[in-house]
């Protein structure tokens, strides 16, 4: 009681005078030495706490902004509290987010009260769910990750044992939002007692959401208490390097997930798993010659340069179609015009399509006559232009007498 009514003097006297609390001794004109924990946060603006959620709610950036890290992970992970149904929700939870993070006075008021009238958090079915569907969560994720046939000659059922742990930690990191907090080892403690029932429930679903809801259970009745004090605010660094930990932890199991136990489907219908399908690709013609190219590409660089290389590169593009067109007319990059307009009027009359009787190899025909009326349209213009260009490049030469 005494700690909550410290807490509602500072907020509301630090918003009143302007001052703030050092060891909690006021300090005479607002002046502090050093920033202690209980000074006024940064304050936080509704509107762009809206605009953030309506441009990036589902991705928690409104979370993130108000400094709810763990809130903001969950969103990620369920792309806005399932689909976006959570994130629609907090329309109208906005406002009492931001009066949070300002520790406005009106915010601690309430809180007090709460603090006054129950000596622990009440039950809310919301958040329950919220830790039961969660924990449910990334103990599915986990079990879909894990390898169902033998890999590298390692049979890794034994991993089903480390279930329980995510399940937990998934109720934990709910059961932690906001003003309200809670130890793990209980919550893994409940998840582990249960969790033997896989084998008496065959059904991996029913004993898996047994297990998120026993564990659900320990930690709202022996875990969560009351976090009286104002949340720990770390730098931008801290914060990332955790949070982007987190994502890369939970979205890798989803890459197990795919690499191991998903399938791709062949020309003939069967189902191939999608590691032997990229194995089969990596050592694949075409991958080879990809990554000879590359290969050749960089010890070219290495002796001519990387302008010569890119210019190679961009000549090899045929962005022109210049290339392509004495391959179609069937001759050499250095044909002159006349041999040029005599390959394409020999293959004109032997491509005609009013030559062709039989209506299957017309459109065929028809086809390659267009090519080489195009090819030859092609050349025609770029040796016209490089004719123009020479002839300017001549009257432009300084006459030296």
């Amino acid at each position: 009681m005494l700690k909550a009514n410290a807490t509602e003097s500072h907020s509301t006297s630090a918003v009143a005078n302007g001052k703030s609390l050092a060891n909690g001794k006021p300090v005479a004109n607002g002046k502090n030495a050093q920033p202690e924990a209980n000074t006024m946060p940064p304050q936080k603006s509704v509107v762009i706490a809206y605009i953030l959620w309506l441009f990036g709610g589902i991705f928690g950036l409104h979370h993130l902004y108000l400094h709810r890290d763990r809130h903001a992970f969950i969103w990620w992970c369920t792309l806005g509290g399932y689909f976006g149904v959570g994130w629609l929700a907090e329309i109208v939870l906005i406002p009492e987010y931001v009066r949070d993070a300002n520790e406005d006075p009106t915010f601690i008021k309430s809180f007090v009260a709460k603090l006054q009238a129950n000596q622990r958090p009440p039950y809310s079915a919301k958040r329950f769910v919220g830790e039961v569907m969660i924990g449910y969560l990334f103990g599915q994720v986990l079990l879909m990750a894990i390898p169902e046939t033998i890999f590298a000659g390692i049979d890794w059922g034994f991993l089903h044992w480390f279930i329980p742990v995510f399940v937990s930690l998934g109720v934990w990191t709910v059961g932690n939002i906001g003003r309200e907090r809670g130890v793990w080892w209980q919550c893994l403690i409940g998840a582990v007692a249960v969790y033997p029932a896989r084998y008496l429930i065959y059904d991996e679903t029913y004993s898996l959401l047994l297990t998120a809801l026993v564990s659900a259970l320990v930690f709202d009745t022996y875990s969560k208490q009351w976090l009286r004090t104002p949340p720990k605010r770390h730098g931008a660094g801290a914060r990332s390097v955790k949070l982007t930990a987190a994502l890369l932890l939970y979205f890798s199991l989803w890459g197990c997930f795919l690499y191991f136990n998903g399938t791709i489907t062949d020309d003939d219908g069967g189902e191939v798993p999608i590691h032997e399908a990229l194995q089969n690709f990596l050592t694949s013609a075409w991958w080879t010659d990809f990554t000879q190219a590359l290969s050749d590409t960089y010890q070219y660089a290495q002796h001519h340069g990387w302008y010569e290389t890119w210019k190679e590169i961009f000549e090899s593009m045929d962005v022109d179609g210049e290339r392509n067109s004495y391959k179609v007319l069937g001759v050499s990059a250095t044909a002159s015009q006349a041999e040029i307009t005599s390959a394409y009027r020999r293959l004109s009359k032997e491509f005609h399509p009013d030559k062709v009787k039989d209506e299957k190899l017309k459109a065929a025909a028809n086809q390659r006559f267009i090519e080489i009326q195009q090819a030859y349209n092609v050349l025609s213009k770029i040796k016209s232009s490089r004719r123009r260009k020479n002839k300017k490049s001549v009257e432009d030469e300084p006459i030296v007498l």
